[in-house]
């Protein structure tokens, strides 16, 4: 077992009292485990973490020098050990190495002009923008457009991640090629998938008549020559650091589909909720530290009461497309089993994180949180207004739902019928936003981003490398060039039945 393990074990022996006692015993437990912060309000009081035991925590990740790796992620150091690289995703926003802040700044002022030039048609008539990219490429700039862009009537926006051709056949139903932008999204810009899809999208353009469809093709990109010698035009072309990570990098020239659609305005407003976040982060004591106080719940239910998934649940259309984001962003980033410095790692990592929009969730999985044999922690996400012109009845029937949930997985209902009966001591937490506004999203990413990094601190892990991805991308590609020799007998057969290839 590892030191971290065993100290997690020994901090919290005897702290098992059911939710309810906790409640009892600590009279100011809801003020004690809430933060107010950055337009949103963290209620951690429904977990089984006793808050006192949230100072030995705090010690405990001091003597295991937090507060150092913290200062050396936000210095610019070379955190992303197996890669030897910093993760600079902070200093997009502004919170960083002065180097690194001042080069984001360039990056994002040639975002700006391109975006100008757009904007006064510089480029033709542009109605549609259509953004391939892959995993974070895509995640992130999909969430928050889907959340933001809804109403801001600026261009009609496609996402398109997945290679299936029927991704993009739904995309080119909707868009014109003569006044579409494709936008070309890859820190390498060898993506086989991406760059599949954008070759796709060239030929269809080229089919429909365009002249000149390089000339409506943007690149973003690690790589700039790549994108240059792929014929994209060297003024389209806009970088971003090596040092930012897929899936932290839409606040990278990688946002640009975001800040067009939406406005430079809206795209400086995320910028600043994320690093409102971020000095939140850096400098507020950790006790009373939304990630770090996250971060020791997540450890609690996975270390010591062996939780093996998180759920989380928007009770908000607007982010419904939330988990998706998350489950990259936690099971990329954690789901490791050798520590920094590669040691095997005796310690569950990162959960599984799945979950949904409430109130569609509670009429399917719901049974299994409420009355299944898993202890499945639950995370509530909803906002306090809405921007829908219906009935405010739809949104207060939202938030009840939102809370009597929690509510409902804590208290449980005995019944003499067992088939009726609710356990309860079910933990959850609650994240409500005062709204789904930029500045707001922008904290919320920045503070499941921060989340990570202090789980990672503490197992020990490196959070911004992902060489499980590679493996299968191999394969994938041996498959399509050398043929089935080197393969097992069931996968020998399944390419046979597809491709009609002999075993």
């Amino acid at each position: 077992m590892s030191t971290v393990a065993q100290q997690l074990r020994g901090i919290f022996a005897g702290g098992s009292s059911t939710l309810t006692g906790l409640f009892e015993a600590e009279p100011d437990r809801v003020s004690r485990m809430t933060i107010e912060e950055s337009g949103i309000r963290f209620d951690f009081s429904k977990t089984h973490l006793p808050a006192s035991m949230i100072e030995k925590l705090s010690t405990l990740a001091i003597e295991g020098g937090f507060k150092e790796k913290r200062d050396a992620l936000f210095a610019g150091a070379h955190v992303n050990v197996t890669e030897d690289r910093a993760a600079e995703h902070s200093a997009e926003r502004g919170q960083g190495a002065p180097e690194s802040v001042a080069r984001a700044q360039q990056f994002h002022s040639r975002m700006r002009a391109l975006i100008d030039a757009i904007e006064a048609e510089a480029l033709g008539p542009i109605r549609h923008i259509l953004h391939v990219g892959i995993g974070g490429s895509a995640l992130g700039p999909k969430l928050v457009i889907d959340a933001l862009g809804r109403d801001a009537g600026r261009y009609e926006t496609w996402v398109v991640s997945n290679v299936d051709g029927a991704a993009l056949e739904e995309a080119f139903a909707h868009c014109d090629p003569a006044a579409t932008l494709l936008v070309v999204a890859s820190k390498t810009f060898t993506t086989t998938e991406t760059m599949l899809n954008a070759a796709s999208v060239l030929a269809w353009m080229q089919e429909a008549g365009v002249e000149d469809p390089y000339g409506q093709v943007i690149a973003l990109t690690a790589s700039p020559d790549k994108a240059v010698a792929w014929g994209v035009d060297e003024t389209r072309v806009l970088p971003f650091s090596e040092s930012v990570g897929g899936r932290y990098s839409l606040w990278s020239s990688i946002g640009f589909p975001i800040a067009l659609a939406l406005g430079w305005d809206a795209f400086e407003a995320m910028l600043e909720g994320a690093a409102s976040m971020d000095r939140h982060f850096r400098y507020s004591e950790l006790g009373r530290n939304a990630p770090v106080l996250a971060a020791f719940i997540d450890l609690y239910y996975t270390v010591v009461r062996n939780a093996q998934t998180r759920a989380v649940f928007a009770y908000d259309e607007r982010l419904r497309l939330l988990p998706s984001y998350l489950q990259q962003l936690e099971m990329e980033s954690n789901g490791k089993s050798v520590t920094a410095s590669g040691e095997p790692l005796d310690v569950p990592s990162a959960p599984i994180t799945w979950g949904g929009v409430g109130t569609d969730a509670q009429h399917a999985v719901f049974q299994l949180l409420h009355q299944g044999t898993h202890l499945v922690p639950v995370e509530f996400i909803a906002a306090i207004e809405t921007d829908h012109v219906l009935d405010e009845a739809h949104h207060r029937q939202l938030l009840v739902n939102c809370f009597a949930q929690g509510a409902a997985l804590m208290a449980g209902k005995a019944n003499p019928d067992p088939a009726r009966a609710y356990s309860g001591d079910r933990p959850s937490t609650t994240l409500l936003l005062n709204a789904v506004d930029p500045a707001t999203l922008g904290a919320l990413l920045a503070f499941y981003e921060h989340r990570v990094f202090a789980n990672a601190v503490m197992l020990g892990v490196n959070p911004f490398d992902q060489f499980g991805v590679e493996l299968g991308k191999e394969i994938a590609r041996s498959i399509d060039s050398d043929g089935t020799e080197r393969f097992d007998a069931s996968t020998r057969a399944l390419i046979a039945r597809a491709f009609g290839a002999g075993e």
